[in-house]
């Protein structure tokens, strides 16, 4: 009989909870789903390896943001939301989120006047920003505290910029898409009233609490359910053919040099739309194995997935990653490759564990590490980040950390926006440019000319 990771979890987690509060840490424990113990197990492994971020920039006039008024706003939003006012940690090799109080960063980062700019690939001309300001977040980015908050908000501007920019970064632990517009949405609205409507200590957090218990013990049920024998099955003639890439083929570790092309395609509407994600994981394909060169079938992550049904907007992780074998060739029938995606997304709640597991027992000599990941979102789901009735321009920023050797981002709104981040480290810009020419071409021959 099948025995489920996810149950396996839930034992161990309730006999920590039990004894809660009654040693000398009082603090109490709220469960975490399966992506939330991918991240915190990543961690714990291995020391040296950085926090998963999620981090949104923009842009706004010098001076919009004030800075104390900011601070008051983010730790109003994290009383409110149990993910940003506790620590991810693992306890006696258990990862749970202990509570705590209300926690974040908020700071001006210093710029050098003469400062690196940071340069990536495919920025000037992409609506990129430049210069010492830019380099400055992503160095502060980049050297994001393990044991820190969750959520860090870090405005930086040039001495002769007409324009700050302000990163609002989340551990990845703590949040998801939905949860972007929760915070985009909260910030706002908390910042609107820095003096009125003051919460009073406490007030509301016990509620918050059960809440988010209830959504993420939800979540666990669905894992468990979806931890099948028929879900094995399925991901195990998936992926049976996976294989790593060979030891020495590049650095350990995420990205630390990374470059980034970009370019706007025409937006797609009506039908076209649900073919969308499929062609962009052909193009991903395409582009992953120009880069890589051998023959084997490659290993494309993708988040998916959100709370479960009829479950409160809480901020927290929910999705989990889906793993699409790539195998090296011509671009394939949308058609065929819809007809794949939608067989996967039937068990779209399986627990990363568990389709490896599913992976390995057929035979693939694969651990579980990605080739490329790719991140779509809907632009029209997120509310825009108004400061002080200011909206805030989103920008994309060149150089961030990547946690695969390439990283596609697709931002579909008024156009679709595609962006390529690559590990300098493991590529070269040339070879990059051409991967995402490679990648363009795809998409392009799967959503017609005008793409």
């Amino acid at each position: 009989m099948h025995s489920s990771i996810t149950a396996a979890y839930l034992t161990r987690y309730r006999s920590l909870a039990s004894a809660a509060g009654t040693g000398p840490d009082p603090a109490p424990l709220l469960p975490l789903t399966g992506a939330q113990r991918r991240f915190l197990i990543t961690r714990h492994r291995d020391r040296l390896a950085r926090t998963d971020i999620v981090p949104l920039f923009f842009a706004f006039p010098r001076g919009t943001v004030d800075l104390a008024r900011l601070r008051r706003a983010a730790l109003r939003l994290a009383g409110r939301h149990p993910a940003l006012r506790g620590e991810f940690t693992v306890l006696r090799g258990t990862p749970v989120l202990r509570l705590g109080e209300p926690s974040v960063e908020v700071a001006r980062v210093p710029v050098e006047p003469s400062g690196p700019a940071a340069d990536g690939a495919g920025a000037a001309g992409a609506g990129l920003p430049e210069g010492p300001a830019r380099a400055a977040l992503l160095r502060a980015l980049l050297d994001w505290p393990t044991d820190g908050p969750a959520l860090r908000l870090l405005l930086a501007a040039g001495p002769r910029d007409e324009e700050e920019l302000l990163a609002v970064a989340l551990d990845h632990a703590a949040c998801d898409e939905q949860s972007l517009g929760l915070v985009t949405e909260g910030l706002g609205a908390a910042y609107a009233d820095p003096d009125g409507g003051e919460d009073a200590p406490g007030a509301g957090r016990a509620e918050a609490v059960e809440v988010y218990r209830a959504a993420v013990e939800g979540q666990l049920d669905a894992e468990a359910r979806a931890a099948s024998e028929v879900a094995q099955r399925h991901w195990a003639a998936r992926l049976g053919a996976l294989a790593d890439a060979p030891e020495g083929t590049g650095p350990a570790g995420a990205a630390r040099s990374t470059g980034m092309a970009v370019d706007r395609l025409p937006a797609v509407t009506g039908a076209a739309r649900s073919g969308v994600f499929p062609a962009l994981l052909d193009a991903v394909a395409a582009a992953a194995h120009r880069l890589d060169g051998s023959d084997r079938v490659l290993a494309l992550g993708y988040p998916w997935g959100g709370r479960p049904a009829d479950t409160a907007p809480v901020l927290g992780c929910f999705l989990n990653t889906l793993v699409h074998p790539a195998p090296p060739g011509p671009p394939r029938p949308l058609d065929a490759l819809g007809a794949d995606w939608w067989d996967d997304l039937d068990h779209a709640d399986t627990p990363y564990d568990e389709v490896v597991r599913a992976a390995r027992s057929a035979g693939a000599s694969w651990s579980g590490a990605l080739d490329g990941l790719l991140t779509f979102e809907d632009l029209d789901r997120r509310p825009p980040l108004v400061l002080g009735g200011t909206a805030g321009r989103e920008v994309h920023l060149a150089g961030r950390p990547l946690a695969a050797p390439i990283a596609v981002s697709a931002s579909h709104g008024e156009d679709l926006l595609v962006r390529l981040a690559w590990d300098r480290e493991r590529y070269s810009d040339a070879a990059a440019e051409s991967a995402f020419g490679a990648l363009l071409a795809t998409l392009r021959h799967h959503l017609g000319a005008g793409a």
